[in-house]
C-alpha cells in the first residue's frame, strides 16, 4: 500500500522510505517550527496517530492539497449553475479530494423551463454527466478513482429514479453506477413511514425553500405546500421506504443521514441549514453557493494507549491536543483547488479527529466488544478526545483569536455537543472549568471530532478500521506480489499461548469463515472476546454509536452489518438508530457473502462443510417483514442481530 500510493516517486521509481514520508509530512505541516515538526514526526513514527491519506500523499509537495473531503451545494438550478458546479467537482477531484454534493435544488423531470419554453430532463441525465466526470478525473492522477457522493431529500419528485441509479439491472441510460448515493432525511418522512401515512413528492422549482430549512420550520412549509396542492404526486410513505430498502439490499446504499439531527446538534447551526454530508458520512458542515466546506482529518490509533490492560487517558489527551493543533495549522498551509473552499475553511476552521483500532483496544483490555466494560471505555475515550480537542482549540483561540463565525454558535453560548444530546458527562474531566475558558477566549475551530472510515491508514498501521468490530478473524490481503491469508494477530497470539494453533486450527478457522464460535477446544472467554461483527447484536453497536455521539460534534461513518438482510431487519435497525438520535444512520449496509472465497483454499476432504444459499423472497413477504417491524419495534430489533 505504501509503495503503491504513498511514497513519492520520480519517473515511476520510489525515492523515499516510510520514515522519510513521515518527516516530509511533519515538515510540510509545520514549516520552520522545527520543534513541532519533530514532535509530530515522533508521534507518527511511534504509531500514536496518523494524518489522513491526502495529507500523507501531498504534504511537502509543490501543491500541498492536504484535505480529505469537500462538500458542495449546487450554485443554482440552471445550465450555468450545473456546469459551474461540475467544474468545481473536477478541480477538486483532480487534487485528490472526495466530494459530497447535494442536488436538492435541481428541478424534477418534466418541470417547465422558462428560458427555452421546454421541460426539464430531471436529475438522471445530469447525474450521468457527473458520473462520467468522476470516472475521467481521478483523485490525483490514478492514486484513487474520483469519488462523488450525491445527496437528495426524499420529497424530491425524482426520488424513485434516484434510488435506481446504482442498481445492476435496468436500462443503461437510467443508471450512473460510479457515483455514491445518500439520503438527507427529515424527521417528518420517518414519522410518516412509521404511521403508514401519505408522502408528497415535490419539485424544488414549484415548491421552493424546503432544503434550506429544517425541523418545525420545514414541517410547516412542507405541510403548507401539501394544503396548496403544490406536489407532483402523493404516494404511501412506506412505498418510498420500500424502494430505499430494496436499493440497500441490492447495492448497500443509499447512505442514511438524518437532516434534523445533523442540524439541531451542530455547532455550525448559526450559519444556516446544513444540506449534506461528505463521501464517507462523517463530516457535517455548512455549504452555500459561494462556500465549499472542507475537512482536514487525522486518526488516533487507540490500541497504542493500552498498556498492561490499562488505558492511558492522559496520553490520549496529550496526543489529541497535538493533532488538533496540527489540523488547525493545515488549514493555513493547505493548497485549495477552488477559492470557495479556501473562503469557507478559513472562516469556520473545522477539523475532523477520528480513531482506528477501537476493536484492537477492546481486545487488549480483554473486553468483549458489546460488554459493559467496553461500552464504558467507548464513552470515556470519546469524551477524552472531545475534551482535549476543545481545550487545544481554546488555547489556539487565546493566541490567535476565535474563528470568524464563532459569535452566535452554540459553543459561544456555553452549549457543547453533549448538551445538545441531553447527556451528562462523566467526572473524568473538569468540564465546568473548560466551559469558563471557552467563554473567555472562544474556540479556534467550529468542529473537531469526526470518526472516519480509516480504510487505508489503518492498513498501514496494522489496526482494525475506525470504530468497527472485526468482520472476520481471517481475511485475504491483496498486495502487488499476490494474495495471502492474514489471521487476526491478537487471536493468533492467544491460540499460540494456549498451544492451540496448528494447521488443523487454521483450516477450521477458514472453513468457519473466520469465526471461532463453533470450533471445539477454544475457551468460551476467547469465543466472546473474538466475536465478529456478524455475531454481535447490531442493537448494541448502534447504542455504542449513540453513546459516543454525545462527544462527536460532526458525525461518524457507521456501517451496518446484517448477515442475511431482510426488509424487516433493515427497517427496524434504521428506526432504532433514528430514535437514538444518530446523525448518520447508516454508511454502508454490509451483508454476508453466501460463499466465501477464502474457503476454496481449504482441503475439502479434511473438512466437509456445506453452504446453503437463501432462496430469494417474494415482494409480498418482504413488504410484510417491513410492516411487521414497524408495528412491533421492540420485538423486531431484538431479532435483527
Amino acid at each position: 500500500t505504501l509503495e503503491r500510493s504513498y511514497l513519492l516517486k520520480i519517473n515511476g521509481k520510489v525515492v523515499e522510505r516510510p520514515q522519510h514520508m513521515l518527516m516530509r509530512v511533519s515538515v510540510g505541516i509545520h514549516g520552520e517550527d522545527i520543534d513541532a515538526a519533530i514532535e509530530t514526526y515522533h508521534l507518527m513514527s511511534d504509531k500514536w496517530f496518523t494524518h489522513a491519506s491526502p495529507t500523507l500523499f501531498n504534504s511537502g509537495t509543490p501543491k500541498p492539497q492536504l484535505s480529505s473531503c469537500f462538500l458542495l451545494s449546487m450554485t443554482e438550478d440552471s445550465i450555468d449553475g450545473i456546469y459551474d458546479t461540475l467544474k468545481r467537482c473536477a478541480l477538486i477531484s483532480k487534487s485528490a479530494g472526495g466530494i459530497g454534493l447535494n442536488v436538492h435544488c435541481i428541478r424534477g423531470t418534466g418541470s417547465y423551463i422558462a428560458g427555452t419554453n421546454g421541460t426539464s430532463n430531471g436529475l438522471v441525465p445530469m447525474l450521468r454527466v457527473f458520473n462520467n466526470t468522476a470516472r475521467y478525473v481521478d483523485q490525483g492522477g490514478n492514486k484513487r478513482p474520483g469519488a462523488f457522493a450525491i445527496y437528495l431529500e426524499p420529497w424530491h419528485s425524482d426520488i424513485f429514479d434516484f434510488l435506481d441509479l446504482k442498481k445492476n439491472t435496468g436500462k443503461e441510460e437510467q443508471r450512473a453506477r460510479d457515483l455514491f448515493y445518500a439520503l438527507w432525511i427529515p424527521d417528518l418522512f420517518m414519522k410518516r413511514v412509521e404511521k403508514n401515512e401519505m408522502w408528497s413528492l415535490m419539485c424544488p422549482d414549484e415548491s421552493p425553500g424546503l432544503h434550506t430549512c429544517y425541523g418545525e420550520e420545514f414541517e410547516q412549509l412542507y405541510e403548507k405546500y401539501e394544503k396548496e396542492g403544490r406536489f407532483r404526486c402523493q404516494v404511501e410513505a412506506q412505498r418510498v421506504w420500500f424502494a430505499i430498502i430494496e436499493s440497500q439490499v441490492e447495492t448497500g446504499t443509499p447512505y442514511m443521514l438524518y437532516k434534523d439531527a445533523c442540524n439541531r446538534k451542530s455547532n455550525q447551526k448559526n450559519l444556516g441549514t446544513i444540506q449534506c454530508s461528505n463521501l464517507c458520512t462523517e463530516i457535517v458542515e455548512y455549504t452555500s453557493p459561494d462556500e465549499i466546506a472542507v475537512c482536514n482529518l487525522a486518526s488516533v490509533a487507540l490500541n497504542r494507549y493500552v498498556k498492561d490492560q490499562t488505558f492511558d487517558f492522559e496520553r490520549l489527551k496529550e496526543v489529541t491536543k497535538v493533532i488538533t493543533k496540527n489540523l488547525n495549522k493545515i488549514i493555513d498551509v493547505n493548497y485549495y483547488p477552488v477559492p470557495e473552499a479556501e473562503k469557507s475553511n478559513k472562516r469556520h476552521r473545522p477539523i475532523g479527529i477520528g480513531v482506528q483500532g477501537l476493536a484492537d483496544a477492546f481486545i487488549l483490555m480483554r473486553y468483549p466488544f458489546d460488554s459493559e466494560e467496553a461500552q464504558k471505555l467507548n464513552i470515556e475515550i470519546f469524551e477524552t478526545i472531545y475534551y482535549a480537542a476543545l481545550e487545544a482549540s481554546c488555547e489556539l483561540a487565546e493566541k490567535d483569536g476565535p474563528y470568524e463565525t464563532y459569535e452566535g454558535s452554540p459553543s459561544s453560548q456555553g452549549i457543547l455537543q453533549y448538551d445538545m444530546w441531553n447527556v451528562t458527562p462523566t467526572d473524568k474531566w473538569d468540564w465546568a472549568a473548560l466551559k469558563q475558558k471557552i467563554a473567555k477566549h472562544g474556540l479556534r475551530n467550529s468542529l473537531l471530532v469526526a470518526p472516519m472510515p480509516t480504510a487505508s491508514t489503518a492498513q498501514i498501521l496494522g489496526n482494525n478500521e475506525s470504530i468497527e468490530p472485526y468482520t472476520s478473524n481471517i481475511y485475504t490481503r491483496r498486495v502487488l506480489s499476490g494474495e495471502f491469508q492474514v489471521v487476526n494477530h491478537h487471536l493468533l497470539k492467544d491460540l499460540t499461548d494456549l498451544d492451540l494453533w496448528d494447521e488443523n486450527m487454521k483450516n477450521r478457522l477458514i472453513a468457519n469463515n473466520g469465526s471461532i464460535q463453533n470450533i471445539d477446544g477454544i475457551p468460551d472467554n476467547l469465543k466472546k472476546l473474538y466475536q465478529t461483527v456478524w455475531e454481535i447484536s447490531q442493537k448494541s453497536i448502534l447504542k455504542m454509536a449513540a453513546d459516543r455521539g454525545a462527544y462527536i460534534d460532526q458525525s461518524q461513518s457507521l456501517n451496518v452489518h446484517i448477515a442475511e438482510p431482510n426488509y424487516g431487519k433493515i427497517t427496524s435497525m434504521h428506526f432504532y438508530g433514528w430514535h437514538l438520535g444518530l446523525k448518520t444512520g447508516m454508511y454502508y449496509l454490509r451483508s454476508k457473502p453466501a460463499v466465501n472465497a477464502i474457503q476454496f483454499t481449504v482441503d475439502k476432504k479434511a473438512l466437509k462443510e456445506n453452504v446453503q444459499v437463501n432462496g430469494s423472497q417474494t415482494k409480498e413477504k418482504q413488504m410484510a417483514d417491513m410492516v411487521c417491524s414497524l408495528q412491533n419495534k421492540e420485538a423486531c430489533i431484538s431479532c435483527s442481530g
